[in-house]
């Protein structure tokens, strides 16, 4: 299976790379192939246990409700995340996703300059050169991708806004609450805002939603969560998402958003997912069983593997692989040839196709994706 033979067209056009994830058929079309070729997709790091079985009903019966604005202020959704949360309806934004979330934040600080720690989600620098934020790059090192603080420190000199995403996508890696805690003091002293992603933080290994940041919000004001519900719920076409931030940051942003951003349908889920608590333990159970096992097997097929805290791992070829011409684009090509659909990371600042992403799904799903790989890497 492995051996057949790879073109590889990747090479060229980087730039006509899909920009996301869950994009077969852009992929498909760039490698000759048909659009019946079978495809298994871990490119798309969404909970593969979702939706929960009664949104499609719950949908279906507030279609009359489509003929009604949304509650202008969204209360009852704003004041369901608050609870869960434990924070006040006025530290909640809802938004259209979470790239809505992104892009609301860049507008706040327009005419100011931002630093992103990378490699990272591409929209945040979409977001900030849409509102004209000169950016300063702040790279984490191959192959672990740990933050050096003291680093990133030096490198926020008339800085107004930091962005990074944690845990980080795509490197599954989650820097430690001391080290957080250190980075807001430090940023405060100097008047930098902080932006962290949460968008992957209930699905991190063992801890879930108590990795999250927002304990710290009632002490740092110059801390905004970005939050999104399409991971943890597979809801990428419904688009919700929300903020979390004292009460002025909210202000400042609600500015910027259009009146009725979020859908009626989206808004009145936000409460009822909050409240599906054994939608939430299925989830963990089936997180907690499948990532170690994945981890240990990816590990044994001669891959370079960071270290995960969530539901998707980064790897590529080791370098006896790589020295026989086993790169990253070759398995790429490889897998998707075999039906098996991964992350490129060719858009994602500082690894140039170097990496793969894979998303761990269920149980079966994830032995074939080793069947394969271990064929495609023979």
């Amino acid at each position: 299976m492995g051996g057949g033979k790879v073109s590889y067209k990747a090479e060229q056009c980087v730039s006509h790379w899909p920009s996301h994830g869950g994009q077969p058929a852009a992929l498909l079309k760039r490698f000759g192939l048909p659009d019946a070729h079978p495809i298994e997709d871990f490119s798309a790091n969404l909970n593969p246990l979702g939706p929960p079985e009664w949104v499609a009903n719950a949908l279906t019966a507030s279609i009359a409700s489509l003929a009604h604005y949304p509650a202008p202020d969204y209360r009852e959704a704003r004041e369901a995340i608050a609870a869960y949360h434990g924070v006040t309806p006025e530290q909640v934004l809802l938004t259209n996703g979470g790239a809505e979330a992104i892009f609301l934040v860049a507008a706040r600080y327009a005419g100011k300059r931002a630093a992103i720690v990378t490699p990272g989600f591409g929209e945040y620098a979409r977001a900030c050169r849409a509102h004209r934020l000169p950016i300063t790059y702040i790279a984490l090192s191959a192959p672990t991708f740990e933050l050096d603080l003291d680093a990133l420190m030096a490198s926020l000199k008339d800085i107004s806004v930091l962005f990074l995403c944690r845990p980080n996508n795509p490197t599954a890696t989650l820097i430690p609450l001391s080290t957080m805690q250190a980075l807001l003091a430090r940023t405060a002293a100097i008047g930098c805002d902080v932006v962290v992603d949460e968008a992957f933080v209930d699905m991190t290994v063992e801890e879930g939603e108590r990795a999250s940041l927002t304990p710290l919000l009632a002490d740092h004001p110059h801390l905004l969560l970005l939050r999104s519900m399409t991971k943890f719920y597979t809801l990428p076409g419904l688009r919700v998402g929300y903020v979390l931030a004292p009460s002025v940051a909210i202000q400042t942003l609600a500015v910027h958003q259009p009146p009725w951003s979020v859908n009626q349908m989206a808004a009145a889920l936000v409460a009822p997912l909050l409240r599906d608590a054994a939608f939430a333990e299925q989830t963990r159970s089936w997180l907690n069983q499948q990532h170690p096992l994945m981890a240990a097997s990816l590990l044994t097929k001669g891959l370079d593997v960071v270290t995960s805290t969530t539901n998707f791992f980064l790897a590529r070829p080791n370098n006896t692989l790589r020295e026989r011409g086993l790169t990253s684009n070759v398995l790429f090509e490889r897998l998707l040839r075999n039906g098996i659909l991964v992350r490129h990371t060719h858009n994602f600042a500082g690894l140039d196709g170097d990496w793969v992403r894979i998303a761990l799904r269920g149980a079966t799903a994830n032995q074939r994706l080793l069947k394969v790989l271990n064929d495609c890497l023979c």
